[in-house]
């Protein structure tokens, strides 16, 4: 049985059979706290006469279905998530009533009680095919509609959709006594159901106004009410705005959907999501202590992401999942591009290279990489593949078609691409056509090197010196990993950077084709050797780049000597890369980062580089280094701390660090003694989060356990409290913590979404060995049917960050071989199984070369 599953193919059958004229959907939300009641008529035409089709509804209870008039059997038509609809004429309506389930896992419509106030919050989340969760739907993107909703909900609530919110209309009184409204919207524009919305609660609202060349698009900011405080709205208008001026220059086509809401809102499994007209996003970019300006950069890069998706995505939408990477691959270039070009963070490509483009290199060597236009046959392999590669790789290999192409002739190709098939949907040949004509370059090429293939590749310097320390020969050398052979083309730069009364200084670049294996560069021949040489200058292309041997000591002495800073991420990020492919010791590279991360400017730097650092410590350093290494970690962070200028991200950052890494007598005194205000720096306040980390730090040391949790948590009575104080208690070295972590996210399938995350992620840490041994072998077990009894969601967090990874060791790998073998799970259970099995593959190779 297909259950909640649809394949291409059958999709492709329905989209050939049926035009979906309109929907109506009539949600009544007083009537529980469990359920709602959904009601739901969809006319649509048949292309074939006494055809059969099936309409979709996940985890309902139905009352009615109606098709033309006809009452069919609820027991006999509804089965399998899915309502089997016989005999077709060539218009019909379908009526479905049902009563649906609220979610707490943020799928479907999920339903939120805020413990600072007892408010309550709903909101929708339906990408990739979870509408069918709140009404009957055909749901698959290229069936495109209109929606008309209607809402009844209590009078006081705020109710929004993706059409302009109309006045409600007092119905009556609920059976709680509870005075109810009913909110009646307009028709929305044509568009998929996954960019259908609700979101309705105890919202606080303020609105704006944005005037553009196309007009006027009414901004409306929501949040919850204990946020209200947090809601620093003139930022976040600023970027909004910023952004609408920005894209609608550049894609020269209005805003597609009148009105454009934020609404912020709790225990959100995504960053945000691109509703038409109706972006959610999660309520932690609203920030109740201090964050570093690498946070704000993020959030803004969040906004404009969603922003540029209106048109990429929502006006213009893919026909089928393959597509899925450009959707999501366009919005993150244009996000960088707006970013870089429209706001304050005219850096945003730095960031980009030193945070989230290590992501996508990262998920490119797993082996269970793809390529970015993945082969995505059914709704489950759109799931496992909504990953880096969707973002961070496609972005990044765009951003090299922007290059070739053009800027102008790029954006001229948007152009004329939204003009033609604007609330319709394509495919990413329709876009390659525009583009190919708008650049007069031939771009199928390109396309089968980039984005039909898998895998990264490495490019490297080979050269000849003369005795007077001259070129002779120069090449670049490009590898690929053996299972991913392709050698593409790339265009990269050069820089010659030398030493000069202690500054590294950029002697020379030019730019390059890279083709083949080996790329001769007679433009070097007779030079004299720079001190430095950097590959890839300017980051214009996706590739892992190396340093020759004199680099990478210089790198290692005077990385900070370096005044760029696109320079310096891409040298941190080859070291990085180094380390992780153990060719740099991990030793060397956290003496790199202590080196050099007080001096680094790029806030991504700052905040990402220490994380990196923290890993070479806990996981690629070799077991009999890493006492010493950890001891040395310890300390630089501690004097990090005391030399950072007061109240600076680099001060924030690394007592936040410090309080993860502290384990010694000492720097449990020093956490205790922040916590207490017996111990003070200049500048740093110990606001609720950094409190949160210190208690955590402590927690994870043994030092702290329930009571003085509890104590914190009576502090900070808020879902966030919550959620810090359930990873607190994940992270103590104790069976009974572990053991009642474990119940929470394994077996029991209540604890909200947002809570089991936090424990997850504390659950399994560095230095626990024996209280984490008993959950090696039970992590094989749990994992063989976890995807069925947690769901897709919960069961990828959970596979993915409690896979065993501290206890690497040969015998890890051939349990985790054993099982991959014998294992029933569903495949995508299997995937993330086969990804903690290379990184323990590759800590242990990390390990063996630290210890030499």
């Amino acid at each position: 049985m297909p259950g909640t599953n649809l394949t291409r193919a059958e999709a492709t059958a329905r989209a050939a059979l049926l035009d979906v004229l309109s929907y109506d959907i009539d949600l009544d939300l007083t009537t529980g706290i469990e359920t709602f009641g959904s009601t739901t008529t969809i006319t649509f035409t048949s292309t074939e006469a006494g055809a059969s089709t099936f309409a979709d509804l996940v985890d309902a209870t139905v009352h009615e279905i109606t098709l033309n008039g006809v009452a069919l059997d609820p027991a006999v038509a509804y089965q399998d998530s899915r309502i089997l609809l016989d005999g077709l004429a060539a218009e019909n309506v379908l009526v479905v009533k049902a009563d649906c389930t609220y979610s707490h896992t943020g799928e479907g419509l999920h339903r939120f009680v805020d413990p600072a106030d007892d408010r309550v919050y709903l909101y929708s989340q339906f990408e990739v095919p979870d509408a069918r969760r709140v009404y009957t739907t055909f749901e698959q993107p290229d069936l495109k509609s209109v929606f008309t909703f209607h809402v009844t909900a209590p009078e006081g609530w705020k109710v929004v959709s993706n059409a302009v919110t109309p006045e409600p209309k007092p119905v009556g009184v609920s059976t709680g006594s509870t005075t109810v409204a009913r909110w009646d919207f307009e028709p929305t524009k044509k568009m998929s159901t996954y960019i259908t919305a609700l979101i309705a609660g105890e919202y606080h609202e303020v609105q704006d106004v944005y005037e553009g060349k196309f007009g006027t698009i009414p901004l409306g900011h929501y949040c919850r009410q204990s946020l209200v405080p947090h809601l620093d709205r003139d930022e976040v208008v600023k970027i909004t705005k910023q952004g609408f001026e920005f894209f609608e220059d550049a894609f020269d086509f209005p805003y597609p959907f009148g009105k454009y809401d934020q609404l912020y809102v709790p225990e959100y499994n995504m960053g945000a999501m691109e509703n038409a007209g109706a972006v959610t996003l999660r309520d932690e970019y609203l920030p109740r202590s201090k964050q570093p300006r690498s946070f704000y950069d993020f959030r803004a890069s969040v906004i404009l992401h969603e922003m540029a998706h209106m048109w990429f995505g929502d006006l213009v939408t893919m026909r089928w999942w393959d597509d899925l990477w450009l959707n999501e691959s366009f919005a993150e270039w244009a996000c960088y591009h707006a970013q870089a070009n429209a706001t304050e963070f005219t850096d945003a490509w730095t960031g980009f290279t030193n945070a989230r483009k290590q992501t996508g290199y990262r998920q490119d060597q797993l082996p269970t990489t793809h390529p970015i236009a993945a082969d995505n046959y059914d709704l489950q392999a759109v799931e496992v593949n909504f990953d880096m590669i969707t973002y961070a790789k496609g972005a990044s290999v765009l951003k090299q078609l922007v290059a070739w192409v053009g800027l102008e002739p790029f954006l001229d190709g948007l152009k004329a691409y939204f003009k033609e098939f604007a609330y319709g949907n394509s495919e990413f040949k329709d876009l390659l056509r525009h583009l190919e004509a708008a650049s007069g370059r031939e771009l199928q090429g390109w396309a089968q090197e980039w984005l039909q293939t898998a895998g990264v590749n490495t490019l490297a310097p080979s050269f000849e010196l003369a005795a007077d320390g001259t070129y002779t020969s120069f090449a670049v050398r490009q590898s690929a990993a053996a299972d991913y052979p392709t050698l593409r083309r790339h265009r990269i730069g050069l820089g010659l950077y030398d030493l000069v009364e202690g500054a590294l200084v950029r002697r020379d670049a030019f730019e390059i084709d890279v083709t083949g294996e080996l790329t001769e560069v007679p433009q070097l021949a007779g030079v004299k050797q720079p001190d430095l040489l950097l590959l890839n200058e300017g980051d214009l292309t996706y590739a892992k780049i190396r340093l020759d041997e004199r680099s990478l000591a210089t790198a290692l002495s005077a990385l900070s000597a370096l005044d760029d800073s696109l320079s310096r991420a891409l040298i941190w990020g080859a070291a990085w890369d180094m380390t992780r492919d153990a060719e740099m010791r991990a030793t060397d590279f956290v003496e790199l980062v202590l080196a050099n991360i007080g001096q680094e400017t790029d806030a991504w730097g700052v905040t990402r580089i220490p994380v990196f650092a923290a890993q070479a410590v806990g996981s690629f350093s070799a077991p009999a280094n890493r006492d010493a290494l950890k001891a040395r970690w310890e300390t630089g962070l501690k004097s990090l701390l005391e030399a950072a200028a007061p109240g600076s991200d680099h001060q924030l950052t690394f007592a936040r660090t410090y309080a993860a890494a502290g384990r010694s007598e000492v720097a449990i005194a020093d956490l205790q003694g922040l916590l207490s205000g017996d111990l003070v720096f200049d500048g740093l306040e110990i606001d609720q989060d950094l409190r949160w980390a210190l208690v955590t730090g402590l927690a994870a040391s043994g030092t702290f356990g329930e009571a003085e949790i509890d104590a914190e948590l009576e502090r900070d009575n808020t879902i966030s409290g919550k959620e810090k104080a359930a990873a607190a208690r994940a992270a103590q070295p104790t069976a009974e913590a572990k053991e009642a972590a474990w119940e929470s996210v394994v077996v029991r399938t209540d604890v909200a979404n947002e809570t089991a995350r936090s424990i997850v992620l504390s659950f399994q840490r560095n230095g626990q060995d024996e209280v984490l041994a008993p959950f090696v072998d039970r992590y094989f077990e749990a994992a063989d049917t976890l995807w069925e009894h947690l769901g897709t969601h919960r069961a990828s967090t959970v596979l993915e960050y409690i896979f065993p990874k501290p206890a690497a060791s040969p015998e890890l790998l051939e349990k985790a071989d054993k099982w991959l073998e014998t294992s029933p799970a569903e495949p995508a259970a299997k995937r993330y199984v086969r990804e903690g099995r290379d990184e323990v593959a590759r800590a242990l190779a990390a390990q063996e070369r630290d210890a030499k």
